[in-house]
């Protein structure tokens, strides 16, 4: 169990490190991020705190919505995110996690959605074979049988066929964060990271229980 953040990326870029080699890196903003609610065993079952992110007009949420903040006297958050911790008496509702949560050269976890390719064929989508190009053949990248005839007469699950491509939710695991700016909230983080620039992701510090 971990505490973690959610963020924006930014987009990526180079730096040189110590020894002069060229280091590719994704600059990520983080938080600020607020307290919501905690949740505790003897209550909710299991403990967790309630991170709340990015301001957002009251008129883009539903009435459950904000009543749920405004019980805490929170101004309206865009996303809310769960994070299960082992001791919620460290928390308090309203509390504020920025980049101070990280330290340098640390690991982390960052999950997000990857970039959305629209509908794709097999030979993009499945890395399919495609077929001859010459000799009047008609048979260039069309996908071909999909299966048996009256027996079974019906198509399997998970066929591979064409389809939506990307926008899918996928965890990038053991990044290590490179630098810290702790007065613009930015991570700098060694490698990518999924989505574009603008993307929304959620950053988890890695312990023993999430590696």
């Amino acid at each position: 169990m971990s505490l973690g953040i959610l963020g924006n990326k930014i987009g990526m870029t180079q730096i040189f490190d110590a020894s002069g080699d060229i280091v590719p890196v994704t600059i990520i903003k983080v938080g600020p991020c607020v307290i919501t609610q905690i949740k505790t065993s003897l209550i909710d079952g299991y403990n967790a705190i309630q991170l709340g992110y990015d301001i957002n007009f009251k008129k883009s949420l539903n009435k459950p919505q904000l009543g749920h903040l405004e019980k805490s006297n929170i101004a309206a958050l865009k996303y809310l995110k769960e994070y299960p911790v082992e001791n919620p008496k460290l928390y308090a509702i309203g509390q504020v996690i920025n980049s101070s949560l990280f330290k340098s050269g640390e690991f982390v976890h960052v999950s997000g959605k990857t970039c959305g390719k629209g509908f794709s064929g097999l030979q993009k989508r499945h890395n399919f074979a495609r077929g001859p190009m010459t000799h009047g053949s008609k048979n260039h990248r069309a996908p071909g049988s999909i299966g048996m005839g009256t027996t079974p007469g019906r198509v399997f699950p998970g066929k591979k066929m064409s389809g939506q491509l990307g926008n899918t939710n996928t965890c990038i695991k053991k990044l290590q964060i490179v630098q810290i700016n702790f007065e613009e909230n930015l991570l700098i983080i060694k490698g990518s990271v999924p989505g574009k620039p603008g993307n929304l992701v959620n950053i988890i510090r890695m312990t023993n229980n999430n590696l």
